[in-house]
């Protein structure tokens, strides 16, 4: 089954998504930031189904113990290493076609959206794949030292929606930093 594929991340200007496992701008709190992303991956589309999260092992270690698992979603974490799902994890897959085999097949009737949170290798994996994806990018205006990027979106791959229900088009300015979301689709099949 073809199914749309969501990413969502916040990125600095050079395209930095991470530092030392930490968001870039960590210890400073983007509260709004973050309900955007509980709400746009947490929000089913079609009723008694949950949304899919699907991150690398590391970024599932980076979520703070007593927030894992992300709440009303199915987690499914990547690893080559692991052996079994880390605590509190739903399902373990080792690689990223793997993990949409298991939603396709395995979670059919409970899965809704896909959603990709991370971290870098995994988006690369997202935006190169094919069928029809939409990109969440939360563009922090402010620049951050950081140690992990996000592939570039490619315009021959990619375009700016003007706009998309439910995500605000209006400067966003929260502790001192600036930020605007946008969305990107992918127009190649």
């Amino acid at each position: 089954m073809s199914r749309l594929l969501n990413g969502i991340v916040a990125v600095c200007p050079d395209r930095g998504i991470g530092r030392r496992g930490e968001l870039p701008w960590h210890p400073v709190r983007l509260a709004n930031e973050f309900k955007h992303f509980r709400r746009m991956t947490s929000t089913p589309s079609v009723k008694d189904k949950q949304n899919v999260v699907i991150m690398g092992r590391r970024t599932w270690f980076s979520i703070p113990e007593k927030n894992r698992p992300l709440n009303n979603r199915i987690n499914i974490v990547l690893s080559r290493v692991l052996r079994a799902p880390p605590a509190g994890a739903h399902h373990l897959a080792p690689d990223f076609n793997s993990a949409l085999k298991l939603v396709d097949v395995d979670l059919a009737d409970r899965a809704d959206q896909v959603w990709v949170i991370g971290g870098s290798s995994l988006y690369k994996d997202l935006m190169e794949s094919p069928g029809t994806k939409r990109l969440f990018v939360t563009q922090i205006l402010n620049q951050f030292d950081c140690d992990t990027f996000l592939p570039e979106i490619s315009a021959a791959r990619y375009r700016l929606l003007p706009q998309f229900p439910g995500v605000p088009s209006e400067l966003q300015t929260e502790n001192g930093i600036q930020y605007r979301f946008e969305v990107y689709e992918s127009f190649e099949q």
